[in-house]
């Protein structure tokens, strides 16, 4: 299938199984996707085992596994929903919470990678290195997932810019932490980097690491900044709405792809031009008439991509199926060391800043419960180098972004709406 055809399936795919799901399940959009898409996985394997003179079950499998997940979202959709995510965020009320927001980003996937990894060397006998790269592929919280549940709670706006701006940076930053570490457990081979996921060798020292990170963090973010205060300046001399939707999506589309062959955190550049435009841009730029209209296009935009990644993610079952027998209790494991790992990267933060400011009783747990995995650490999964490791790591990462997006997702906003009420004093 050529790529006009995949991307017609997909669209066709998502809207019918969002169909299903509005009149049967009549969960939140993203989430009954998955779930439909899910069952229909398991009931092809079913049908296939009744009659397997059919082959649906390889057929659709041979499909899946054409479609590569890693290359189609961490190359194209993510660019797409990271800015969509921060145009919502203002820079008022970030820079109110900047300072949690920039531990649990920074810190928070430190000590997240740093626990996850050493107890899953622990759990499996995994070389230490090769288990950090699995701790940090399941350390960032996926804005995708988060924002989408965030639409479900009522929660106070501190709360609220907390929770989107930590999973808005921290993916960013788990993403260039995966690619050092990466680098130092697999310097002989080819990685997934970006536009350049089949030929760009990374062979990093221990003594390059920090160069590196602040290279692809500290350079996406000043690419950002800058090409969003370009766009921004030149939206200031248009009254054009449909053109000016034009240059915001130039914008996701081009500074993405000149983030990575740049070799600087693409995501990071994403979520910095978005908050730019979203906040400045949108104050002093656009009209109302192309406010409201950048708005409505990016709304839609997100919706419908949440829509297709979220099939695709229910669909990924076929590339780890024959392995989940094998490490079942293993993946079931590693969600509590997930969680655990979570609540640590929330905790930690909120207490050194305890002392300086005062925080609601409610914003542990929901942070903790809230960090939903999701296709990103899927796709970083995928897109490690073949060696022997890599399938219980896919394996146990699809386990763990299956439970955290249908599990967590569908309960934290109950959660949030009983422990979330109380606003946080700044």
């Amino acid at each position: 299938m050529n790529l006009l055809q995949i991307t017609s399936f997909l669209l066709v795919l998502a809207a019918a199984f969002g169909t299903i799901n509005y009149l049967v399940f009549k969960l939140p959009g993203a989430i009954g996707i998955l779930v439909v898409a899910l069952l229909a996985s398991f009931g092809v394997m079913i049908t296939d085992m009744i009659w397997p003179s059919l082959t649906i079950a390889e057929n659709l499998r041979d499909l899946v596994l054409g479609i590569n997940f890693s290359d189609a979202l961490l190359e194209g959709m993510l660019g797409l929903l990271l800015f969509a995510g921060a145009l919502h965020v203002k820079l008022s009320d970030l820079r109110a919470q900047w300072r949690v927001v920039f531990l649990m980003a920074t810190m928070g996937v430190a000590l997240s990678t740093t626990i996850v990894g050493f107890g899953f060397a622990w759990l499996t006998g995994a070389p230490i290195l090769v288990a950090l790269v699995f701790g940090a592929l399941i350390s960032p919280t996926d804005p995708v997932a988060v924002l989408g549940v965030l639409r479900q709670a009522n929660l106070p706006k501190s709360l609220e810019t907390k929770i989107a701006g930590e999973s808005l940076f921290n993916d960013g930053v788990g993403y260039v932490v995966f690619l050092v570490l990466v680098g130092l457990a697999f310097p002989a081979s080819d990685l997934a980097h970006g536009s350049e996921h089949a030929g760009d060798q990374i062979n990093v020292q221990v003594a390059d690491a920090f160069l590196l990170f602040g290279q692809e963090a500290g350079g996406g973010a000043i690419a950002g900044l800058l090409l969003g205060w370009l766009t921004f300046r030149i939206m200031r001399h248009i009254d054009d709405y449909p053109l000016e939707v034009l240059l915001t999506l130039a914008l996701a589309f081009g500074g993405y792809q000149i983030s990575l062959f740049l070799h600087l955190s693409a995501p990071i550049m994403a979520v910095c031009a978005g908050l730019l435009i979203g906040d400045i841009g949108s104050k002093k730029g656009m009209s109302e008439t192309t406010r409201k209209y950048v708005e409505a296009f990016w709304t839609l935009i997100d919706e419908i991509l949440n829509a297709v990644l979220f099939l695709l993610i229910g669909f990924e079952v076929f590339a780890v199926i024959s392995d989940i027998d094998n490490f079942a209790l293993i993946s079931v494991l590693s969600i509590g060391l997930a969680l655990i790992a979570r609540l640590v990267a929330v905790a930690v933060p909120v207490l050194l800043l305890q002392p300086f400011r005062s925080f609601s009783g409610g914003v542990i747990p929901i942070m903790t419960w809230g960090g939903l995995k999701g296709g990103i650490s899927v796709a970083l999964a995928l897109s490690l180098p073949e060696n022997e490791w890599k399938p219980m790591i896919l394996t146990v990462t699809y386990i763990i972004v299956v439970f955290s997006i249908v599990v967590q997702g569908l309960t934290v906003a109950r959660l949030a709406n009983r422990f979330g009420r109380e606003p946080d004093l700044v």
